[in-house]
C-alpha cells in the first residue's frame, strides 16, 4: 500500500508480535538480502510484504531489501542496548508524533489518529493497525505514551471476539417460608409427630401460589416421615 502524500512507505501496520518473531529468527543468521525466497516459507505474501515495508520505514532495510547495519545491531543487542536502539528508531521515525504540538504523554487516542491521518492518507482500519504497532514499539523502547491512548488500545483489543456470558439464575426459596427446625430435642418417639407438626408453619391463604406449592410439598414429605415412626 503506497503513501499518497509521498514516496516514503507507510508506518508499519503488520502485527508487532510478527515483527518481533521476525527479528528473533534473524538471530540465527541474517541473509544478504531479505527477499521472498528467504521469508516466503515462514510468512504469507501479504504478511511478508508488510514486514518488508516495516523494515524500510524503520530504516532497517533499504528499498532493495538489503539489511542495514542498524538491523544487525538491533538483532545482536540485548537488554538496555536493545532498548536504546529501539528508542532511537522510534523517536526518529515517528517524529510526526513526538515533534507535533500534541504532548505524546497526554494526547488522546483521537489526537494520535489525527497525527497519522495528517501525515499519511490511509483508511481508519489501517491507522488503527499502525497505532498498535507504534504502541508496541514505544513500550519496548521504554518511551512513555499517554494513558488515554494505551487504555483505549487495550480496551479495543479486549472487546474483540468477547461474548457476554449469561449467568444461570437459580430460583431461591422464598425467604419468608419457615423451615422446620430439625435441631429440636424430641422427648420420645411417641410425641414425634406432635413435635414435628407443631413446628410446621400454619398454612396462610394469602401466600403466593409458589409458596403454597412449596408448603404442600414440604407438608407431604413431613407426613411421610411421621408415618414411618
Amino acid at each position: 500500500m503506497a503513501n499518497l502524500k509521498g514516496s516514503k512507505p507507510l508506518p508499519p501496520y503488520v502485527s508487532y508480535r510478527t515483527f518481533l518473531n521476525f527479528l528473533l529468527g534473524l538471530q540465527e543468521a541474517i541473509p544478504s538480502r531479505l527477499d521472498r525466497s528467504f521469508w516466503g516459507d515462514k510468512w504469507s505474501g501479504s504478511t511478508g510484504t508488510q514486514l518488508m515495508s516495516a523494515l524500510r520505514f524503520l530504516g532497517l532495510a533499504d528499498d532493495e531489501g538489503m539489511p542495514r547495519e542498524k538491523l544487525r545491531r538491533l538483532v545482536d543487542a540485548r537488554g538496555e542496548d536493545r532498548t536504546l536502539i529501539l528508542r532511537q528508531i522510534t523517536l526518529e521515525k515517528y517524529e510526526f508524533v513526538f515533534n507535533s504540538s500534541a504532548d505524546s504523554e497526554s494526547l488522546t487516542y483521537a489526537q494520535l489518529e489525527e497525527l497519522f491521518h495528517n501525515s499519511f492518507k490511509v483508511a481508519d482500519d489501517v491507522v488503527r493497525k499502525c497505532i498498535k504497532f507504534f504502541l508496541g514499539l514505544a513500550e519496548d523502547a521504554d518511551i512513555p505514551i499517554s494513558p488515554f491512548v494505551t487504555k483505549k488500545s487495550r480496551t479495543g483489543r479486549s472487546g474483540i471476539g468477547t461474548k457476554k456470558v449469561q449467568r444461570k439464575i437459580v430460583p431461591r426459596t422464598a425467604s419468608h417460608v419457615l423451615i422446620p427446625d430439625n435441631t429440636v430435642k424430641v422427648p420420645d418417639n411417641a410425641d414425634m409427630d406432635k413435635v414435628l407438626l407443631g413446628k410446621f408453619p400454619t398454612f396462610d391463604p394469602a401466600w403466593t401460589d409458589e409458596v403454597k406449592v412449596k408448603w404442600f410439598e414440604a407438608f407431604d414429605v413431613l407426613l411421610k416421615k411421621v408415618s414411618k415412626t
